[in-house]
């Protein structure tokens, strides 16, 4: 039984039901507590609304100085976070040991981008001087996902922090467990109480947080939910809002030399993290002919070679989905695909294992219709084969999303047209649509944010600008038809 609420530095038990997390590869418990309950959360914005006051009007040196001691603990705790993560939604040891590291390396990351996009600077002017500053919006409500529990609400909290905000962080109920280890690295780190609150819960805690007095929203997750979050703070503009809610992501492969490397892309670009990832390729598009009836079957011998195991097994590529629900989800959506006209190449099947374990599939939509603009959150390829380039870029377009994308070619002007034409935050060229530099924006159009990109960019959503003209004192105005 584990603690369900951290509030002012302190753990204590949650109000509200009890709930369990299970592991997707072994279908044990592993974490389990009593949610937050509306009287929790209102303690838990309470404690970071104190805490505002002192941690905002310290200097950027010493938010700077505990974040980077922050930094260190997460290093400190390195192993263990990555087997929490691994243990809690399944996937495999050596992704969840890449998170941790990304996590670490996020503080240095968040402060160049402070300088960068919300210093300050001063120029002189003939009354004295104009000034820019940024100021902290205050409470921030941190909603996390499953997929990658502590690097991508640490993307928003060392921001947030950074910037003089506190926050509230409401994990997913699919991976509660990495959120201690956080707060053990705050602590240890010298962040005041308050500044970093956790209330364990689902859809519930959740209602409860964006019913409060808050000053930011920022959430990772479906498009759903933040369409959701979107209309409940319409009309409510000093409330800021930063979405990040996935995408239906085209790849684009067009006869490039070596079959194999566009294979291996492909393959990638949808596989990897068992496919829960916001920026996986969906949908694999190729030129009609042998070139393209090469690179499907280079995919599916790909697809069929994958290793696949429990987190802690060793060498393998994917683990399980992230619960038995998910592969039910993936099946049923597979199952939808194949009545609307998609044809099997490799189907996904769950494995005899149980729990989320499932195999990577690869289906052909060319010849479907009715299939929906939706994201799939698992290893589910679906491919689609065009007569020329234009059709290529169109069929990429032809979704609400706009995340990611990419091609795969040698020919420079190609890839022009692409650059051009594609929409998609995150547009890669010869490399896997999920991968992302910290050190860029991330996000994109349409359902896929509201255009309040993450990464080097969060440092823009948690901070507003302020702009002030300065003398050092009063002196007569004067003007055309003013008095003198």
């Amino acid at each position: 039984m584990h603690d369900g609420v951290y509030i002012d530095g302190a753990w204590r038990a949650g109000r509200s039901v009890v709930f369990s997390n299970t592991c997707a590869s072994t279908g044990e418990i592993v974490w389990q507590g009593a949610a937050g309950s509306p009287d929790d959360v209102r303690e838990a914005v309470a404690s970071a609304r104190r805490a505002f006051g002192d941690w905002s009007r310290r200097s950027p040196q010493e938010r700077i100085a505990v974040l980077e001691r922050y930094a260190d603990e997460i290093g400190k705790r390195a192993e263990a976070i990555a087997e929490v993560i691994s243990r809690d939604m399944g996937k495999a040891l050596w992704d969840s040991r890449g998170e941790a590291a990304t996590m670490k390396a996020k503080i240095a990351v968040s402060i160049a981008a402070m300088k960068e996009r919300a210093g300050e600077k001063t120029e002189p002017a003939a009354f004295g001087s104009a000034q820019l500053t940024h100021r902290p919006h205050g409470v921030m409500a941190v909603f996390g996902p499953f997929n990658f529990p502590g690097h991508l609400p640490n993307g928003h909290i060392v921001p947030a922090l950074l910037a003089g905000n506190t926050c509230v962080f409401k994990p997913s109920e699919l991976a509660p467990g990495v959120a201690a280890l956080m707060a053990d690295c705050f602590e240890a780190a010298g962040l005041p109480p308050g500044c970093f609150n956790i209330v364990q819960g689902g859809r519930e805690t959740g209602g409860a947080l964006i019913d409060n007095d808050i000053n930011g929203l920022l959430f990772t997750g479906s498009a759903a939910t933040g369409v959701f979050f979107h209309k409940h703070f319409a009309g409510r503009p000093e409330v800021i809002l930063a979405l990040e809610m996935g995408g239906n992501n085209p790849l684009i492969i067009w006869e490039p030399a070596d079959v194999d490397a566009a294979a291996d892309i492909a393959a990638q670009s949808a596989f990897l993290t068992t496919g829960q990832r916001c920026s996986c390729a969906r949908r694999v598009i190729l030129p009609e002919g042998r070139f393209g009836d090469a690179v499907v079957e280079a995919i599916a011998a790909r697809a069929k070679a994958l290793r696949i195991g429990a987190w802690n097994d060793p060498d393998i590529f994917m683990g399980p989905l992230v619960s038995e629900r998910a592969r039910e989800q993936a099946l049923a959506f597979q199952d939808m695909l194949l009545s609307r006209g998609a044809r099997p190449v490799l189907a996904l099947t769950g494995l005899e294992r149980g729990g989320g374990f499932v195999t990577p599939g690869v289906l052909d939509v060319t010849g479907a219709s009715g299939i929906p603009d939706e994201e799939l959150f698992g290893p589910l390829m679906q491919i689609v084969r065009v007569k020329d380039f234009s059709a290529a870029i169109e069929r990429a377009n032809a979704t609400r999303y706009g995340l990611s994308g990419g091609l795969v070619c040698d020919d420079d002007g190609v890839w022009e047209t692409a650059y051009r034409e594609m929409k998609a935050g995150i547009l890669n060229r010869n490399r896997p649509t999920a991968g992302a530099s910290g050190s860029m924006p991330f996000g994109g159009p349409g359902l896929s944010g509201n255009f309040r990109p993450g990464a080097y960019y969060a440092a823009d959503y948690c901070a507003w600008p302020q702009a002030s003209q300065l003398a050092s004192k009063a002196t007569r105005m004067t003007a055309p038809g003013f008095p003198a």
